[in-house]
Parts: structure tokens; sequence; C-alpha cells
């Protein structure tokens, strides 16, 4: 897309001698990532290389699909190209950041200093220009969250009745004992969890607990936790069924 001046950066070349950059998750998690670009190969090769190295990340191809992704999903970063048809990357970091302190990382072709300030006094985190290598993207995604003030104790224990989840570590606790959780059932819980007491959607679920887009895995899995989690399955008391909508995780 000669308009946009991605360049090197939109074709497979921009990954060219590409070693992966390994480092630790924040919180031995896999931080999620949006990835909003509306280029859609490039948006895919970023989706594979950022997979690649350990991080979990989710698409949108324009504001639109992005702003309805981060209204229910919590993700602790967005990669945010700044030329977009529609609304601009700019509006959109400059809206985000009204509501949210997510990170965010602008990708643009506009290599002048006054892009650059113009990207961060709406209120991005970084600016990368194109074209780009993805080893000095992946550097600058890992300072970023490095920055970000870790959770306290208390902000990564969630208690329901007489279970504990532990949200660093994905790990679930009843009454002290370790109570064993499928990854898909780990990743449902973990995605409740962190929007406990919300209803949230089974799309949504879905697309956070990365079940492609399968809504009836959403209720399998749900069914089984159940069976772990509360006293009566048939009447579950904390993960609990909101008609029309999806589910809802409460807190004692």
């Amino acid at each position: 897309m000669p308009g946009k001046g991605v360049g090197v950066a939109a074709s497979p070349s921009c990954f060219r001698a590409a070693r992966p950059v390994y480092c630790a998750a924040m919180n031995d998690g896999e931080p999620h990532l949006l990835v909003v670009d509306d280029d859609s190969r490039l948006r895919e090769l970023l989706r594979r290389y950022l997979a690649d190295q350990g991080f979990r990340v989710t698409t949108a191809g324009d504001a639109a699909e992005a702003r309805a992704k981060v209204a229910s999903i919590a993700f602790d970063l967005l990669v945010l190209d700044v030329m977009m048809p529609g609304e601009d990357g700019l509006s959109f970091t400059r809206s985000v950041r009204a509501e949210s302190r997510i990170p965010i990382l602008l990708l643009t072709a506009m290599a002048e200093p006054e892009d650059r300030i113009n990207g961060l006094e709406r209120g991005a985190d970084d600016y990368l220009v194109k074209p780009f290598e993805p080893r000095e993207l992946v550097l600058r995604i890992r300072n970023i969250l490095q920055r970000v003030p870790q959770p306290s104790l208390a902000q990564t224990q969630f208690r329901f009745g007489a279970c504990r989840l532990d949200l660093a570590r994905g790990e679930l606790y009843r009454g002290g004992d370790p109570v064993h959780l499928t990854s898909g059932e780990t990743a449902l819980l973990m995605a409740l969890a962190r929007r406990a007491g919300e209803a949230v959607s089974r799309e949504a679920l879905s697309e956070e607990a990365q079940f492609s887009g399968n809504v009836r895995t959403v209720d399998v899995q749900v069914t089984r936790l159940r069976r772990k989690i509360e006293r009566d399955p048939k009447f579950p008391r904390y993960l609990q069924t909101v008609r029309g909508t999806g589910y809802v995780l409460k807190p004692d």
C-alpha cells in the first residue's frame, strides 16, 4: 500500500534475520496484546511473530473493531497503526487515553519529529517508525510493560467461597488445596476473574480465552468449572449465567 508508506514492514522481508527475543512474561503470564492495523497482511505477520515471542495476540482491522474489543477484553498493551481509514490511530489513542491507562505503542510511516510529538501528546507510550525490525518492536513492547506498575499481592488474588484464584500464576486453590484445571478452564476462569462482577458475553469470553470464536466451547468449559468450584453445580452461586448475555463470576 504505497499511500501508507509501509515499505519493507508490510512484506515478509520485514521479518528477515529476526532472531527470537525470549523474555519472561509479566507476572508469569502471557501479556495480551491488541494489534490494530488495516493492512491484513501485515496484521497477520505481526500476530504470528508476536505469538512466537510468547505474547497472546488479538487483532483488529480498524478503530471501530478495536474499540469493541477493548470494551470487552482486558489487554495489556495496544499496538496501533496511525494511518487507518475512518478514525485514525491518533484519534483512537486520544479516546482510549480518556478512559484508560492501557499502554499504547504507535506504528507509523510518518518519521518527522513533529509527528512523533503529536502521537505522544495524544497519550501514546512509544512510537515506532515503519519500516522497522521486528526484534525492535518486541523490545519496545517489553520495555513498556516493564514500566507499568505491577499489581500488589491483594490485586493478584481473587477469592470466591472456599476458592482462591492466583491471577499471577493462573492457579486455583480450594480450602488451601490446589485444584487441577485444564488449560481451557484456566483461560476461561482468568478471563472471568479479570472482569469479576460484570456480565461478559460468550463471544468475548471465546475471544479472550482463545477458543477460536467457538462459543459452544465456552458453555462446555463453564459446565466443567462449576463442578470444581460450586457446592451445587446445578444451582451455581459464583459462576452464574446471565440470560441473553453470557456469564458472570461473582466474588463474595
